[in-house]
This record gives C-alpha cells, sequence and structure tokens, in this order.
C-alpha cells in the first residue's frame, strides 16, 4: 500500500483531464446579463465553468432597419467590453486565435462577439470592416427570415443567396470573419460553401438525420461543410428531440452522427444558452413565454418553439456542462483525442484559419 505522502505525490503526476487539460470552446453561448451588467453569481459560474472561450451573440435577429440594427451592436459591445475591463481576472476579449490560448493559459474566458444576422449591413458592405474593427469575429448572414443577403430556414422558398450575399461572404472572407451558415436556408448554405475561400461553420445546429427540422443539416451539408475545413456544432434545444425538452443522451445522438458523417476534425458544440443554470422559477418561467409569443408574433419562430420547451437539458444544467459531454463521449469508446477536437480543438483551428485577412496570407 503507498503512504499518504507516496500517494500524494502518484497523484500529482497523474496527467490532466481531457476537460482540465486542453481548450474548451462554447460554439455559442455566454455569460447572461442581467440589467446591462453580469452578476457576481453569473461571474462565478463563468469561472467554474472551465471554457477558455466563448462565442456570443451581439445584435438583434430580423425585423429591424439596418441602421437601427448597427447601432444596437455597438451599443452591445460598449457593455460587453465594460465588463471585461471590470472583470480582468475573469474575462478577456478575443480578437485572434492566440487570444483564446492565452486565456487559457491565465485561466480566464476570452469573450468572441458574433452576429445572427446580416441585416446591420444588408445595405452597405462597407460597415463590414467596422464591425472587425470592433470586435466582430463571426456573423451569419442571415437568421431564419429573408433579408437582402439571402433566404434563412424558415423561408419556403429557399432561394439562396442573392447576389450581394454572394458578395458578403467574398467581404467576410477578406476582413478576416467566420461565415456562420447556422440558420441559413439549405440553398443559401450551399451558395455559401460555395462562395467562400475559408473554412465554414454550422455554429449551433443539429442532424437532420437524427430529428428532421429546419434547424438541423442534412449529411450532404454536413459532408460539404467538413470539405470546407469548417466545423459543424451542435446545440442543446428541444429540436434534437422533435420539440420535447432535450437530455445529454439526445446531444450525444446528434454528435456522434456528426462524428460519424463528417469526421472528427469537424466537430463541435454550441450550446445555443447561457453558461449559467437555469432556473424553473415563476419569473423564468412567464419570461420564457413571453419571448416565445414574442418570437412567434414576429415571424423569427420555428418548428417545435413551445412555451414549455426549455432550452437546456436537465441532466447538463450546470456550468461545467461540456465536461460532462466529454465524459460521456469518453465512456462511450471516442478517444481523448476525438473528445479534445469536439470540445474545442475544431473551432481553434477553424478561427485561426477564418481570422487572419486573407490579403495577409502569404502567396
Amino acid at each position: 500500500m503507498l503512504s499518504g505522502r507516496r500517494l500524494l505525490a502518484a497523484q500529482d503526476t497523474r496527467p490532466p483531464s481531457v476537460y482540465a487539460g486542453n481548450i474548451i470552446i462554447e460554439g455559442l453561448g455566454g455569460p447572461e446579463m442581467d440589467g446591462g451588467a453580469l452578476s457576481a453569481a453569473a461571474l462565478a459560474d463563468v469561472r467554474a465553468s472551465g471554457l477558455s472561450a466563448a462565442h456570443l451573440t451581439v445584435g438583434e435577429v430580423g425585423g429591424m432597419a439596418p441602421l437601427a440594427a448597427f447601432e444596437k451592436i455597438v451599443r452591445s459591445i460598449a457593455s460587453w467590453e465594460a465588463e471585461i475591463d471590470r472583470h480582468p481576472e475573469v474575462l478577456m476579449r478575443v480578437r485572434a486565435a492566440t487570444d483564446i490560448a492565452a486565456a487559457k493559459r491565465a485561466g480566464r474566458t476570452g469573450l468572441i462577439y458574433g452576429l445572427q444576422d446580416g441585416v446591420a449591413f444588408e445595405d452597405d458592405l462597407d460597415r463590414l470592416s467596422a464591425l472587425h474593427q470592433l470586435g466582430i469575429r463571426v456573423i451569419q448572414p442571415t437568421y431564419n427570415r429573408r433579408n437582402l443577403l439571402g433566404d434563412g430556414c424558415m423561408e419556403p422558398a429557399d432561394a439562396g443567396l442573392s447576389r450581394t450575399g454572394i458578395e458578403a461572404i467574398e467581404r467576410l472572407n477578406a476582413t478576416g470573419i467566420l461565415v456562420d451558415l447556422s440558420h441559413c436556408g439549405r440553398r443559401t448554405a450551399a451558395d455559401a460553401i460555395a462562395a467562400s475561400k475559408r473554412p465554414v461553420a454550422f455554429t449551433h445546429s443539429g442532424c437532420a438525420a437524427v430529428a428532421e427540422h429546419p434547424r438541423h443539416r442534412t449529411d450532404a451539408e454536413l459532408r460539404a461543410v467538413a470539405e470546407s475545413g469548417g466545423v459543424v456544432g451542435i446545440f442543446i434545444m428541444p429540436y434534437l428531440a422533435r420539440g420535447k425538452q432535450p437530455t445529454a443522451a439526445d446531444v450525444i445522438a446528434h454528435i456522434e452522427h456528426a462524428l460519424r458523417i463528417a469526421g472528427s476534425e469537424h466537430v463541435s458544440i454550441g450550446t445555443d444558452g447561457y453558461i449559467s443554470p437555469t432556473r424553473l422559477t415563476p419569473e423564468f418561467i412567464e419570461k420564457f413565454r413571453e419571448i416565445t409569443r414574442g418570437r412567434k408574433a414576429a415571424g423569427i419562430a420555428a418548428p417545435d418553439e413551445t412555451e414549455e420547451g426549455y432550452l437546456f437539458a436537465s441532466d447538463l444544467n450546470t456550468p461545467r456542462r461540456f465536461e460532462t459531454l466529454g465524459e460521456l463521449l469518453l465512456a462511450r469508446g471516442h478517444s481523448a483525442d476525438t473528445v479534445a477536437k469536439v470540445l474545442g480543438g475544431n473551432l481553434l483551428r477553424v478561427f485561426g484559419a477564418a481570422w487572419q485577412p486573407l490579403q495577409a496570407r502569404p502567396a
């Protein structure tokens, strides 16, 4: 039997876990602001999460004039920048892939700004340069509905990208912003993959072969994004379970299907939720109902959005849900290398490839 001292020494020499020893990236999600600021509880959850970086949305979606949308983005970024400055021991700003590695080393969480709709620049693509200067690093050309760039996944016509939309993809490539196609219609996504000279991503989606839904991607789309060098991120939404509140098993089923079709180099996780666990208080339930009704009234809701279809998995309702998913994947026989890629390595590679300005690349 080992003595206490020898036992401690043996424990100290064990390699770190897949979760602790690697970069972990939330492909879509982040801290939740309360009244324009992060609470002490939210900050504690960020620190507890162990996330190296999180891609969060800083703009509105649909139903807004372009300049009004642009103004909201600027105000939102200003709020997040102020939070980073107030809490440098917890948060970092991310402008390059190397910043994510720096956040990991410092034990902090880097924040990556992204947009889920191109409405803020649909009438003036020159605004993309300003958005990049403000820190935007991920952009979806469309949300669920149509805009001047192309069709979202809820448009029955599925008309694809407009000529302006194709030019927007070219501008995103040249500027160094990742093209995210999560809410795009099938043809819009195909057009964007064909037009892009950089890897593209579905940062938060599911697999249509496991559960058919407009927000999920077909096997052909999974293969196409893999061939671009990009990634497909699996979210935690009721759509995974055909409208029911999802479980960890549902998330794993979609991750494993994506791994079979796209390969271990091209799968990630983007929960589409907050880092903090959800508490089903009466206030939360009423607020969720109001948001759901508002989305339906605005025409931006997707099928299976209900007032009881909460956007979290009860058995993953913790700041360290990525760790739980990693352990479940390991238990099912996936290698530590594959799990490390899914938890963050693949997104780190894609960010590095997408964010370097095209004109700066060597000939």
